[in-house]
């Protein structure tokens, strides 16, 4: 009874309480509404081509080792060190990527250098992500670009003018859901001009990017009867991420003697020449 007649009491002495309830109650539904849409479209927008584009460029950055495939199968497999760092970014959004590649215990010493360039693919082509490889004009100044301090690197503006012949292409789509991969693609089937040994005519390059920036690489040569004359054949090179204290054991020697170093390096480049 009291609480009745005091609800009463307070509807005669503030008519419009109601009113205001109401319209408060439905700004805050809208806002709720408003809020919700826009989290929705964030959570949902596609992913553009130069998204795809930074993925892959970011995947490839970084020092990577092929340690694991050395420990398991040391007649076919190197411990490589793979690095490779941002260089510069050309007028049309391309990044620009430094890579060098040496063996494990000795990184100073680059036995391959070159330049990626990481750009969304032109619309008409079927794929994602180009990334193009090219010579450096003056190597030797680049070596171990990546360990130096930004101030004692060739600037970005030296890079771009230091990008010599281009070597190789590769077209990298979007793995199919359930695929370990992020992006997988490949040059051509008839590769690119590449006489570096063996009598090789032409070269082939695989490329996949896995989660956790992980890069499998696979080059092969080729003679002109369709022979592979250089390049491992049990499959890629995988380049995993790791700490510091993981490769740095030199009580691991990751022994290679059932077969000269000699001979077997020239199964085992990653990138042609």
């Amino acid at each position: 009874m009291c609480t009745g007649s005091d609800s009463a009491s307070d509807s005669k002495s503030d008519p419009n309480s109601n009113g205001w309830t109401r319209a408060r109650g439905a700004a805050l539904k809208s806002l709720v509404l408003i809020g919700g849409a826009l989290l929705l479209r964030r959570l949902t927008k596609s992913t553009t081509r130069w998204d795809h584009a930074r993925i892959v460029a970011e995947s490839l950055n970084g020092e990577k080792f092929s340690k694991e495939q050395a420990v398991r199968d040391p007649d076919s497999y190197f411990n490589f060190r793979w690095l490779s760092c941002p260089a510069a970014d050309m007028v049309d959004g391309s990044k620009v990527l430094y890579f060098e590649q040496a063996f494990w215990r000795t990184p100073h010493k680059p036995f391959r250098q070159r330049f990626f360039m990481v750009k969304p693919c032109a619309k008409e082509l079927k794929c994602d992500v180009e990334v193009g490889t090219y010579a450096i004009r003056d190597a030797e100044e680049y070596k171990n670009f990546c360990d130096r301090p930004r101030d004692q690197r060739p600037q970005p503006e030296e890079v771009i003018g230091d990008i010599a012949e281009h070597l190789t292409t590769i077209h990298l789509k979007r793995c199919e859901r359930g695929k370990r991969c992020l992006y997988e693609g490949s040059t051509p089937a008839d590769g690119f001009p590449n006489s570096w040994q063996n009598g090789a005519t032409y070269c082939t390059s695989e490329l996949a990017v896995l989660k956790n920036n992980e890069i499998h690489a696979w080059d092969r040569g080729y003679d002109d009867d369709g022979n592979q004359v250089w390049g491992v054949k049990g499959g890629p090179y995988e380049f995993k991420p790791a700490p510091a204290s993981s490769f740095d054991d030199v009580l691991n020697p990751l022994s290679f003697a059932s077969q000269p170093v000699g001979k077997r390096i020239e199964g085992s480049f990653v990138l042609q020449e």
